[in-house]
């Protein structure tokens, strides 16, 4: 995709500007308060897990290790670690017979997460420099892999399916919240840097996010929504993109969605991707919602 390395550094610049507005004290908005995405994602037990601070650093649109069903002992990755909180909160309950690995390209958000791990005190979490495209680990070495609206800011969405896929195990869940469109957007989003990396431009549709994890090998693929979007949550995110915001914003109403996407690699760990791209997909997305659950986006009452 010839858009990619712009979108890679608009990406790069926004969650290294992100993550030194955290290290000065301040939090990954900015002054003018969080976008509709990244607002109430964890509960209060989930705070206090990690270092005050932490939930700060947030950019995610989900809540994944809320619904990753994480045992002792596993391995996890987080694709797109950021400030490091999924990856901490994975740590927990992985156990110490477990590892958390995070895996983030930005060297200020790094610096941010091995600060934060320093001051969580847990030794089972460990920070790789990398891109989500070519993970840094081994083949079938990860039970688990995560992320929180990272995916979607990917310009070779297939490309990452399918490291994904290679580096878990047989029987390896792939368990990771992101954006999701549903129908069609207008142009003047999808043309937008600054949207693609606020995680709305490059969002795939539930169709399109069912049949690439089916193409990669996965199987079991399933889309659970748990946030939906409404036109005064999208004046928010299109602030500063010029007079169409209203126009826009009622276009976009309710398209946009935060899901939990679910997908399992064949515990065989030998069904080749020619023949899983062949099958279609054997879930199909979950009933929309009105409103995220409180067990999902940790609603603060």
């Amino acid at each position: 995709m010839s858009a990619q390395p712009d979108v890679k550094e608009v990406v790069r610049e926004k969650y290294g500007a992100a993550a030194r507005r955290v290290s000065q004290g301040g939090g990954c908005c900015g002054g003018s308060g969080c976008d509709p995405i990244t607002t109430n994602l964890y509960d209060a037990a989930q705070g206090g897990e990690v270092p005050a601070d932490v939930l700060s650093a947030s950019l995610g649109c989900g809540n994944p290790t809320a619904l990753a069903e994480l045992k002792p002992g596993e391995t996890v990755l987080d694709l797109g670690s950021g400030g490091g909180i999924d990856v901490l909160l994975s740590a927990r309950r992985v156990g110490p017979t477990g590892k958390a690995f995070g895996l983030d390209m930005t060297d200020e958000m790094l610096a941010l997460a091995e600060e934060n791990r320093r001051r969580s005190g847990l030794a089972n979490v460990h920070f790789l420099k990398g891109e989500i495209e070519h993970i840094p680990l081994p083949d079938e070495s990860v039970d688990v892999i995560i992320s929180n609206c990272v995916i979607n800011l990917s310009g070779d969405k297939d490309r990452v399916l399918r490291e994904a896929f290679r580096v878990l195990k047989p029987g390896g869940r792939f368990a990771v919240s992101d954006v999701v469109v549903r129908g069609e957007v207008p142009p003047a989003i999808r043309r937008s840097m600054e949207l693609w990396a606020g995680c709305v431009a490059g969002a795939l549709s539930d169709r399109d996010y069912l049949d690439k994890l089916a193409a990669a090998g996965f199987r079991d693929a399933s889309i659970e929504v748990t946030r939906i979007y409404a036109a005064a949550d999208a004046r928010d995110l299109l602030a500063g993109q010029g007079a169409e915001v209203e126009a826009l914003a009622a276009e976009v109403d309710g398209k946009f969605v935060a899901a939990f996407v679910r997908a399992t690699k064949p515990a065989s760990g030998a069904v080749a991707n020619a023949t899983a791209a062949t099958a279609a997909p054997t879930a199909t997305a979950a009933p929309a919602t009105s409103c995220c659950a409180p067990s999902c986006c940790g609603g603060h009452g």
